[in-house]
C-alpha cells in the first residue's frame, strides 16, 4: 500500500461490536464458507463505498455506479486473481472453503466460475474481518483501486 497502515490506530469494528453488545467469542472454524462470504460481502461493500464517498460528494446515482463496478462478482474475481500470490496458506484455505461451498443462488451478471471465485474472496474478507485482521483486509482490497 502507498502508506503502511498503522495497526495501533486501527479500531476493529467487529471487536467493538462484540464488546458493545457483550457477544460471545465464537470459534471462527464453526462458520461455514457461505456465512463468512455473507459478512465478507457486506464488509467489502462498506470499504468500497467508504473509499468512493471519501473521494468527493456526488449524486447518489453516480456514486452507486462507481461502487457497482467494484463490487460485482467479476470485479471481485479479478481482484482475487491479482492478490492470489499474496495469500498465506491459511488465507488460501479460507478462500477455497468459500469458493467450494454449495450455494443455491448465483450472480445476475457473472458466470459460475466468477461467482464462486467472488464467493471465496468474500469468505476471505469475512474471515479477516471476524478475526480482527483489519490491516490485512485493507491490504488485500487496496489493489482494486489501481486497476
Amino acid at each position: 500500500m502507498e502508506k503502511k497502515l498503522d495497526e495501533q490506530n486501527l479500531i476493529s469494528l467487529s471487536a467493538y461490536i462484540k464488546k458493545a453488545w457483550k457477544l460471545p467469542d465464537t470459534d471462527i472454524k464453526s462458520y461455514s464458507g457461505l456465512t463468512l462470504a455473507y459478512i465478507g460481502d457486506a464488509i467489502y461493500d462498506l470499504v468500497i463505498r467508504t473509499y468512493i464517498v471519501e473521494h468527493g460528494n456526488a449524486p447518489v446515482n453516480k456514486l452507486h455506479k462507481q461502487v457497482v463496478k467494484l463490487v460485482q462478482a467479476s470485479a471481485q474475481a479479478r481482484l482475487y486473481h491479482t492478490i492470489q500470490d499474496m495469500l498465506t496458506e491459511e488465507e488460501e484455505a479460507i478462500y477455497k472453503r468459500g469458493r467450494n461451498a454449495k450455494s443455491f443462488t448465483s450472480a445476475k451478471n457473472a458466470d459460475i466460475i466468477e461467482y464462486r471465485t467472488a464467493t471465496g474472496f468474500e469468505a476471505l474478507i469475512g474471515y479477516l474481518y471476524l478475526t480482527d485482521q483489519t490491516t490485512r483486509l485493507l491490504e488485500l482490497i487496496y489493489p482494486v483501486f489501481n486497476e
